[in-house]
């Protein structure tokens, strides 16, 4: 790490998140969803047990939010084969997207244009970014996803844009408590 990158905490116990104050377990929690009330109602359930208790609770205020909350989160990310979101997030959620969307880092020059026209029109159909679970998928996998989630219509693709946070929320719910990055 050189001294301009911020610090990244990279192990948090389940203890320990019970044990912030709400400010700051706000904080850790939009690392892993950028809903903020998604992170409000969770820590409404605090103390937590266990980082599979967390998970359940984090699992069921995602299906209860409105999409108005869903959008929110994904506005998060960054898109595939980009490394900033709209809506920056800390550089421990940026180092977690850089991870998981290592598949794209190495595609070839035409998989990456092919990356930038179809997102575009992907956000112009329906008005939010592509949001995949990119982790262990490669580039080729990505576009596939893409180009076939393009056929959907508005109302079928929300919720599977939905499920796919909630895959994503998860693995880094995993992440901030287990400090794997």
């Amino acid at each position: 790490m050189t001294d301009s990158q911020p610090s990244i905490r990279t192990t948090l116990s389940i203890e320990g998140l019970n044990a912030l104050s709400a400010d700051e377990a706000t904080a850790e929690l939009l690392k892993c969803c950028g809903s903020r009330r998604w992170a409000g109602e969770l820590l409404k359930g605090r103390p937590y047990l266990s980082l599979e208790e967390l998970s359940a609770s984090a699992d069921e205020v995602w299906w209860s939010l409105e999409p108005a909350d869903w959008l929110e989160a994904f506005h998060s990310h960054p898109k595939i084969g980009e490394t900033k979101a709209a809506n920056s997030g800390s550089a421990q959620a940026q180092q977690w997207s850089s991870q998981e969307q290592l598949g794209v880092q190495h595609a070839a020059p035409e998989t990456i244009k092919a990356f930038v026209r179809l997102n575009s029109e992907y956000e112009t159909k329906f008005g939010y970014i592509f949001i995949v679970c990119a982790t262990d998928k490669s580039s080729e996998e990505m576009l596939r996803i893409l180009q076939e989630r393009l056929e959907n219509d508005a109302v079928k693709e929300l919720p599977v844009a939905a499920a796919e946070q909630a895959k994503i929320t998860a693995l880094r719910l995993k992440k901030l408590l287990q400090g794997r990055a």
